[in-house]
C-alpha cells in the first residue's frame, strides 16, 4: 500500500479512501496515482503505528511540508491524522498542511476547529464556487445543501486556531465574477483566497 508519497518538495500522507463527497472533477475518477506514486487505492486503512513506521523510509529533512491529502478526505480519520501530525511535528519539526473539503464538522457532528490547534500550520479548503446550490452539484456531498455553509463556517472558526487558512478554487472552472465573489467571502472570513491551476 502507498501510505506516503512525494509530490514536488513535499511528502503526502494517504490514510483513507473514504470521502463524504463524490466531486465531478475528482482526480481519482481518471487516475489511480499522483506523480508516479503507485496506486493510492488502499487495501485497508493503515493504523497510526503503520503510518508512523513509514517515515523511516524517507529523508524527512528534504521536505518543505508534510501534507495530509490522498485518495480520500483526511478528516474522515481526524483523531488518527492529528496523532500522526503530532508525532511528525515533534520528531521532525516539519510544517504540517491539511488539504480538505472542510466538512469535518459534519463528518463528526461537532465543532472540530479547536482540535487542530498547535498541530496543523496550514489548512487548504476546496471552496469550488461561491454558490451553495452549485457547490452541491459539483461536490455531490452526502450532507446535502447545508455543506457549503458548514464548510465556510469551519473555515472561519479554524482560522482562530491555525495560522494559515486558504480557500481555493480552480482556474478556468468559474467566471471572473464568481472569483470576485469568492475573494469577498474570504475577506469576510479573514482567510486567504487562492486560485489554483487546473490539473487533469
Amino acid at each position: 500500500m502507498v501510505i506516503l508519497y512525494e509530490v514536488y518538495e513535499n511528502l503526502y500522507v494517504n490514510m483513507t479512501n473514504r470521502c463524504p463527497c463524490a466531486c465531478t472533477f475528482c482526480l481519482r475518477q481518471t487516475r489511480d496515482e499522483m506523480n508516479n506514486s503507485g496506486s493510492l487505492w488502499l487495501e485497508r486503512e493503515p493504523t497510526v503505528e503503520e503510518v508512523i513506521a513509514e517515515f523511516a523510509g524517507f529523508d524527512m529533512t528534504k521536505y518543505r511540508e508534510l501534507v495530509f491529502c490522498g485518495f480520500g478526505e483526511p478528516t474522515e480519520r481526524l483523531e488518527d491524522m492529528l496523532e500522526v501530525a503530532s508525532y511528525a511535528k515533534k520528531t521532525f519539526g516539519i510544517p504540517i498542511r491539511l488539504n480538505t473539503n472542510g466538512l469535518s464538522d459534519l463528518i463528526w457532528g461537532k465543532d472540530t476547529a479547536p482540535m487542530y490547534e498547535g498541530l496543523v500550520d496550514t489548512i487548504s479548503i476546496s471552496l469550488n464556487t461561491p454558490d451553495k446550490e452549485e457547490y452541491l452539484k459539483l461536490t455531490r456531498s452526502k450532507f446535502g445543501i447545508q455543506s457549503h455553509e458548514a464548510m465556510l463556517r469551519f473555515a472561519g472558526n479554524v482560522s482562530k486556531y491555525v495560522p494559515n487558512v486558504i480557500l481555493s478554487t480552480v482556474a478556468t472552472t468559474i467566471t471572473e465574477e464568481e472569483e470576485a465573489q469568492c475573494r469577498e467571502i474570504c475577506g469576510k472570513l479573514g482567510v486567504t483566497y487562492r486560485i489554483r491551476p487546473f490539473e487533469d
